[in-house]
């Protein structure tokens, strides 16, 4: 089981978006897939009631509901045969959530916006989650992607320049497009979008994935489209 987790405490920077077609790229790519929703707007629980039954299944936990009549733990659990978690984390985490929350992943992924307020948030937060013990000490890997990135030339300079001065490795640009909302109206993912008014949309996800699998995925790990939806 690799566990993924999108993860910054600055609301609206992307988390569930990247979330949503991480979790439709494994599902699609032969993996058993769950995803796992602590934000409390339930984005990814509702894009996972949308997602046609004609594709690949994924497995949806929502996190953020305290359910009645069980335990959390049975609440929280797995199959067994899951071989891919993409973690949803809400906006707002304090400090002191943190570490815990980094414990829960295997990797991390932090999304940041082109604007001088994501950047000073994100900042902060790159403090914090270094000094975290399980990513301290090097048990859990982190990278930051620069997301949505518009028209805004300079502000867009001042973000890649932000990110490739931190500590973290920056892997990935991505750009603001109408075909990420047009995937979640549809409940899939941008790589299950096909034809080329997305082909720069999932090419730009290659580097993201390469980081994430390390070639384990071989030949599907190059951000192709799988051809859903045309």
């Amino acid at each position: 089981m690799h566990r993924i987790m999108l993860l910054n405490p600055k609301g609206g920077c992307g988390k569930t978006t990247i979330a949503t077609s991480l979790a439709s790229y494994y599902a699609a790519s032969g993996l058993r897939t769950a995803l796992v929703d602590y934000d409390s707007q339930g984005s990814s629980t509702r894009w996972l009631k949308v997602r046609p039954a004609t594709l690949d299944a994924i497995h949806g936990v929502a996190a953020y509901r305290n359910a009645t009549g069980v335990t959390r733990t049975w609440q929280m659990r797995l199959p067994v045969d899951v071989q891919r978690v993409v973690v949803d984390t809400a906006a707002g985490l304090g400090p002191a959530q943190v570490p815990d929350m980094a414990l829960r992943a295997d990797v991390i992924v932090v999304p940041v916006l082109p604007s001088r307020i994501d950047m000073d948030a994100a900042m902060d937060f790159l403090a914090v989650l270094e000094r975290s013990p399980a990513v301290r000490d090097g048990s859990r890997r982190v990278a930051v992607v620069a997301n949505r990135l518009r028209g805004n030339k300079r502000l867009v300079r001042e973000l890649k320049a932000f990110l490739a001065a931190q500590s973290f490795p920056y892997i990935a640009s991505l750009r603001e497009s109408s075909n990420y909302e047009r995937a979640a109206e549809l409940g899939v993912g941008i790589h299950d979008l096909d034809g080329s008014r997305s082909h720069t949309d999932r090419d730009q996800w290659r580097p993201l994935l390469a980081w994430l699998e390390g070639g384990r995925l071989g030949a599907n790990a190059d951000g192709g489209a799988h051809g859903v939806v045309g």
